[in-house]
């Protein structure tokens, strides 16, 4: 068997076989589900985990005589998505009918866009963590619409297969990437980038679990620098992670066979997510064994430059945009990173800039403090039992010299258990920050009334011994003294 050996950069991963290394060709189809109210022809719910059957209108049973309405949101939310992607918009596109027969495609067509995609051209930046050259530029060269197909299955019956057409006539968006990726790195890091943008858009929910976003994964193999191969497809892979495992094996497998004296046949494949492996499902059929050809019941989409403007500015700030901002706010590359990966976090994060707290000091507390409770308590942010405002509240709060640091994350801990402001709490506690110079001078000269051997080493030479009287102080205050008061206190008294 071969061995995969992922080099300093992504672009060097090889896979090393017998006879020397190969290079990896990878391109993904990816399709995403459009969050819309109704199918893309039809006005039938979309809605996840309905009773089989429950969510299908006439046209999507292929009853005689239905005949398909484009849903102007499916096409509102491709156009938005392309825009976002920096991609050409064709105000003019096309629907086709792809004719293959299968038992849950009632009509024995498929409604797609071949010839005339309503996107054209785009690009997706990738970051590549650790590397000489951290970003990759990923070409898509098009976005098309098409109806979802139903759901054969297979388990519930002994003897006979079952169809739930719940899925029939979904809108999917089918955004197909340029064979531009050379390792299963770059291949995940350019799914992450299109989901993260995706959901920031709000045209696709990207929950690859639900199945409402899945990748066809194209791999082929080839010496470093040579001519393209025979690519293979991996069709339906649901998580990013499986993706990853698939071209990996694929290409591994690719070599085995090509080393073999074997030829590579274009095919289609599926991926065994208990195995990580790959298996051949049919032989890939050319466009023309489809015998693609016009919609007769579907006129062109035109756009009118009225409809692509409130496209373009119903745009929300995008994942990139929205991490320089971060960055100029002086957060860290690393920090402004994770606050935009997912849009939950940046839209919090945002609310509470919002309420006033300071940008760094908003992104240590997110990163460290809150992440780590939700992660702790297995909550998302979305989920959070502190809110924007209860946070700002309490930031401010250290910011004022209100709360120590270690103040600060008691009264964090109460406010996830009981939802109470931070204000509230430390007034029933009695958690206030004091910096009341008699008190803590009264509280250093008992310490060091009861440590007389530790303060005539201290005064002997052992500095080290400060720390000492500063936790010794801190405690006997039960951490409510202000910690610079503290030491500039201390140091007075030490002499």
């Amino acid at each position: 068997m071969t061995d995969v050996l992922s080099k300093a950069a992504p672009s060097s991963y090889r896979v090393h076989g017998a006879t020397g290394e190969w290079e990896v060709i990878i391109g993904l189809e990816v399709h995403a589900q459009v969050t819309s109210n109704a199918k893309l022809f039809s006005g039938a719910a979309t809605a996840f985990g309905a009773e089989p059957n429950t969510q299908v209108s006439l046209v999507d049973a292929a009853m005689p005589g239905m005949l398909p309405v484009p849903n102007r949101e499916c096409i509102r939310q491709a156009v938005r998505t392309g825009m976002a992607i920096d991609a050409h918009i064709n105000k003019w596109s096309r629907f086709d009918r792809k004719n293959y027969f299968y038992a849950d495609l009632p009509q024995g067509y498929q409604i797609s866009q071949l010839y005339h995609p309503l996107v054209g051209e785009g690009s997706v930046e990738i970051e590549l963590e650790g590397e000489e050259s951290p970003t990759k530029t990923i070409g898509v060269e098009r976005i098309h619409v098409e109806q979802d197909a139903g759901k054969l299955m297979h388990d519930q019956h002994p003897t006979r297969s079952y169809v739930d057409l719940n899925r029939s006539g979904v809108a999917l968006m089918e955004i197909v990437s340029r064979p531009d990726m050379r390792s299963p790195a770059e291949a995940g890091a350019y799914l992450t980038k299109l989901r993260s943008i995706l959901r920031y858009v709000g045209s696709c929910d990207g929950n690859m679990d639900q199945g409402s976003m899945r990748a066809d994964v194209n791999v082929s193999v080839r010496r470093p620098g040579g001519d393209f191969g025979t690519r293979t497809e991996t069709k339906n892979v649901n998580s990013i992670r499986f993706v990853m495992q698939a071209i990996e094996h694929e290409a591994s497998r690719q070599v085995d066979v090509l080393e073999g004296g074997g030829k590579i046949v274009q095919e289609t494949r599926l991926f065994n997510p208990d195995t990580g492996t790959t298996r051949s499902m049919r032989s890939k059929e050319d466009a023309h064994d489809y015998r693609y050809f016009p919609d007769p019941d579907l006129l062109p989409l035109e756009l009118d430059d009225a409809f692509l403007a409130e496209c373009k500015a119903s745009l929300p700030e995008l994942p990139d945009a929205k991490r320089a901002r971060y960055e100029g706010l002086g957060i860290t590359p690393y920090q402004a990173n994770v606050l935009t990966a997912e849009v939950e976090t940046a839209r919090w994060f945002d609310a509470l800039l919002d309420q006033g707290a300071k940008p760094v000091a908003a992104a240590n507390w997110v990163s460290s403090e809150l992440f780590g409770a939700l992660n702790r308590i297995g909550k998302d942010i979305a989920e959070s039992p502190v809110g924007p405002g209860q946070a700002a509240e309490l930031l401010a709060l250290v910011a004022d010299g209100t709360l120590s640091g270690s103040l600060a994350k008691q009264v964090f801990e109460v406010m996830l258990e009981t939802g109470d402001a931070p204000g509230k709490i430390v007034e029933e506690r009695g958690l206030k920050q004091t910096s009341d110079t008699g008190a803590i001078e009264a509280v250093i000269a008992d310490v060091l009334a009861k440590n007389p051997g530790q303060l005539e080493q201290y005064r002997g030479g052992k500095e080290a011994l400060f720390g000492f009287f500063v936790g010794q102080t801190m405690k006997a205050m039960q951490g409510k003294a202000n910690p610079a008061v503290v030491n500039e206190l201390l140091k007075k008294a030490l002499g």
